[in-house]
């Protein structure tokens, strides 16, 4: 076979993702936080993009699920905007006169001494060091826990190699006090004997708060009970078997320590009073407030609003103007071709914006619309549903679905929840009806657990025959994954644990 050139012509099709739809795509599955990052960044970036500073929209431009009354009873706060609850042209205006000053060297001469004011413009020679003026506005500072640990260490710890040492052992705590590392590589690196190191560490376990620098549970709660002399050999023999403890095994934790079952229970009660996480006291860590995407509120005639939360969505807007007079005054041609490009990505931007609220607020609507019986109901009456049911209902990919619904939240009058909560599996009904959705059987499993008695402590078996009474088909290995997903212990270990608090609770009574 001869092997040789030639040209050939061939057409061919391929899907491409371009630059501007690939951003689309991926501002789809940002939360506002992540978005209001972007944007920022894109201000930056682009000349021509301006935040829209001032009054935000008001919320109530949703949409309504009831089809019956769609567009007629969606009530909007621009409908109080009326002449009777707008400011006269006779009011007194909310703008300050600065050349006013109020003062209380007599009574009668001056608003601040008429009204009593005592603020920002009562003027009576104070300021802000003064002791008692303006205390609330001082942030008190907070002390972490290395630094309340380093503060003892100077003070106990004289010696400049075990003071080293110390340092090292303190950076070496984790939040919740407990001593991470290993001694021999401190030993190791400071170039000093494990058994100085070790000498260290036992006069640091004496530190406030009582607890920190233990090695394991065991040690931390030791140290507590020697704090409060309460550590004796019987309660040491409860330390060494802990796990017998976590298992709710009281027999053998009664054999092991060599106590009755009235003292076991005492002992119990002694480890409960303890703090088995001690640094977590000094935690500065703040707690981020859950802040929802969408919000759900009832409305008069039965149906549902749904409306997005604006206030924390990004507002921009493309000044034309700008761009305008800068096309004018730009003659080389490069200059041109950026400040036009610089226009396409800006309007880019904004219809991408504006084509992300909208789709949110669409999948948000459906997905209310087929969970109504959650919402006015509860759980109990959560219908199975999946990604490919909205994508067909709102004529959609589930590709897109899925990126909408990918850590979002809808605030409902149930509670808020995450977008994604609503899609479940669906659990076959023995009676042929409609299918259960598998939170709803979840629900089931936990309020029949919560309910069940010390004599009468349900199996999964049990579960499952009472499940079939009530028409869930389901097996017993499905109960089994359910529970332990919950994180419920099994029936012989609830039994223990019932059988536990009960024993506390007759030892405390006598």
């Amino acid at each position: 076979m001869a092997l040789g050139q030639r040209q050939e012509l061939r057409q061919s099709q391929s899907l491409v993702m371009t630059p501007q739809l690939q951003q689309a795509i991926k501002l789809l599955q940002l939360t506002n936080m992540e978005l209001s990052e972007f944007v920022e960044q894109e201000i930056e970036r682009n000349p021509l993009l301006e935040l829209v500073e001032g009054d935000a929209p008001v919320r109530g431009e949703g949409a309504v699920t009831d089809e019956k009354e769609r567009g007629t009873d969606d009530v909007d706060t621009a409908s109080l905007s009326t002449a009777a609850d707008l400011p006269n042209e006779n009011d007194q205006p909310l703008d300050m006169n600065y050349d006013d000053v109020y003062t209380d060297n007599a009574a009668g001469e001056g608003y601040a001494s008429d009204a009593g004011l005592r603020g920002p413009y009562a003027t009576n020679n104070s300021s802000f060091d003064a002791s008692g003026d303006m205390l609330e506005q001082t942030i008190g500072e907070e002390i972490s826990l290395t630094d309340h640990l380093l503060a003892q260490l100077n003070m106990d710890v004289v010696e400049p190699a075990e003071r080293m040492i110390g340092f090292h052992l303190i950076h070496m705590l984790d939040d919740a006090g407990y001593l991470s590392g290993n001694i021999e590589a401190i030993a190791e690196q400071v170039g000093a004997s494990v058994e100085r190191v070790e000498a260290v560490l036992k006069r640091l376990q004496d530190f406030d708060p009582v607890g920190v620098f233990a090695r394991n549970l065991g040690e931390c709660l030791a140290l507590q009970l020697r704090e409060k002399n309460r550590y004796d050999p019987a309660i040491a023999a409860l330390l060494d078997n802990l796990d017998l403890l976590a298992a709710h095994n009281h027999a053998a934790l009664v054999e092991r320590c060599g106590v009755e079952a009235d003292d076991l229970a005492d002992m119990i009660q002694e480890l409960r009073r303890l703090n088995p996480k001690p640094g977590l006291a000094f935690s500065n860590e703040i707690a981020q407030t859950l802040v929802p995407d969408v919000f759900v509120r009832p409305i008069a005639n039965g149906g549902w609003a749904v409306e997005l939360n604006s206030d924390t969505l990004p507002k921009v807007l493309v000044n034309q103007q700008y761009f305008t007079e800068v096309n004018s005054q730009t003659c080389s041609r490069k200059d041109k071709a950026y400040i036009t490009e610089q226009l396409h990505s800006a309007n880019w931007l904004v219809k991408s914006l504006e084509q992300r609220a909208q789709t949110i607020l669409k999948v948000s609507a459906e997905l209310v619309r087929q969970q109504d019986a959650f919402f006015a109901h509860g759980v109990q009456h959560l219908r199975p549903l999946t990604l490919r049911d909205i994508a067909q209902a709102i004529e959609m990919h589930e590709s897109t679905v899925s990126r909408v619904t990918t850590n979002k939240y809808i605030s409902t009058p149930r509670g808020t929840y995450q977008l994604k909560y609503f899609f479940t599996s669906a659990i076959t009904s023995t009676t042929g009806g409609d299918s259960l959705s598998a939170e709803s059987v979840r629900h089931r499993i936990r309020d029949l657990i919560h309910k069940e008695r010390i004599e009468a402590v349900l199996s999964d078996d049990k579960i499952v025959d009472i499940l079939r009474t009530e028409q869930i088909d389901i097996a017993r290995r499905t109960v089994a994954k359910y529970r332990e997903a919950m994180r419920i212990p099994s029936s012989v270990m609830r039994r223990r644990i019932k059988q536990s608090a009960a024993l506390s609770t007759r030892s405390r009574r006598f």
